[in-house]
């Protein structure tokens, strides 16, 4: 019986781009928390409670940028003998908290917006436009450093979807402020504030499944699992394999170990060389564990048939 974990030729670094990240994600907060403190002062110099309070929103959004900047600092933070991982999977709670953060907030504005539609407040509609334009750009401005990577790291995924919804209910203030400046609609503003938290509230929702899957141990979105089981049926002399396990560790980085009966062991280290080169080019599995055995099968794998009851 043999094992192999092996990175041959692929220049696997430990940072993994969490430097980067980790940049992009101070800026971000630091805009956030800027615009924040400029909303809270246009508020209190206006007397206008409907800019306090989303000010006070805002700084509820600052938290969770503070939260995944910190994941991706802990990110970087190397192995030890107890974490021999580092702090990877920091990246991976950090989206659960930011996406239970969305969903609270889709559902606080829904409840807000319903009282609203019966006594519409008079809110100074020329104030909110201005800081509202003021926050489509700073919203933007930070999502756009997030949208780099986002489609591999779940942590800058939920940090870009927050802040795009931010962006949303900026623009839908503008929009509100607008109407009703313009025809006098106060309904306006509960009106697009419950489109804007239903929009919020679906990628909330997927954006919450998603990461829970990921600190569940689920097999990471874009691989699957017979694909692979597959891929090592079909190599040369395995005869069976069993005990495939696929999950992500962080960002941009999936682990998998399995075992697999192969008799013949003549071209062991290279046989091992080409199946971890080619998971990580066929299925972005970067980290894999084979455990190859020579003989039909393992107890374990017998153990895993029988029945359960």
């Amino acid at each position: 019986m043999g094992g192999a974990h092996a990175h041959h030729g692929h220049g696997h670094s430990h940072d993994h781009g969490f430097g980067h990240a980790t940049r992009a994600f101070a800026i971000a907060t630091l805009l956030n928390l800027a615009y924040t403190a400029i909303e809270a002062w246009y508020g209190f110099s206006t007397n206008s409670l409907a800019l306090l309070s989303d000010a006070l929103h805002n700084l509820g959004d600052v938290a969770g940028l503070a939260l995944a900047w910190a994941a991706a600092a802990l990110a970087r933070r190397a192995p030890t003998t107890r974490h021999t991982y580092g702090w990877r999977r920091a990246t991976l709670l950090s989206p659960l908290a930011n996406a239970l953060l969305l969903v609270g907030f889709a559902g606080a504005l829904v409840g807000e917006s319903v009282q609203r539609f019966s006594a519409p407040p008079q809110i100074p509609a020329k104030p909110v436009m201005i800081v509202a334009t003021i926050g489509i750009a700073v919203n933007l401005l930070a999502a756009a450093l997030m949208h780099r990577g986002q489609e591999h790291d779940l942590n800058r995924r939920a940090a870009f979807l927050h802040l795009m919804a931010d962006a949303a209910v900026s623009f839908a203030a503008v929009l509100a402020g607008l109407g009703m400046a313009t025809v006098g609609w106060e309904w306006l503003d509960p009106a697009t504030a419950v489109l804007v938290s239903a929009v919020v509230g679906v990628s909330a929702f997927g954006l919450l499944r998603e990461s829970f899957n990921a600190a569940m141990d689920a097999v990471p979105r874009g691989i699957e699992r017979t694909d692979v089981e597959a891929y090592l049926h079909g190599l040369d002399g395995v005869a069976a394999v069993h005990h495939v396990h696929i999950w992500s560790i962080g960002a941009g980085e999936i682990a998998m170990t399995a075992h697999l009966v192969r008799p013949l062991n003549d071209d062991h280290d290279a046989f091992l060389d080409r199946v971890t080169h080619d998971l990580d080019h066929r299925f972005g599995i970067n980290h894999p564990t084979l455990q190859v055995e020579h003989g039909p099968g393992c107890e374990h794998d017998l153990h895993d048939r029988a029945p359960h009851h």
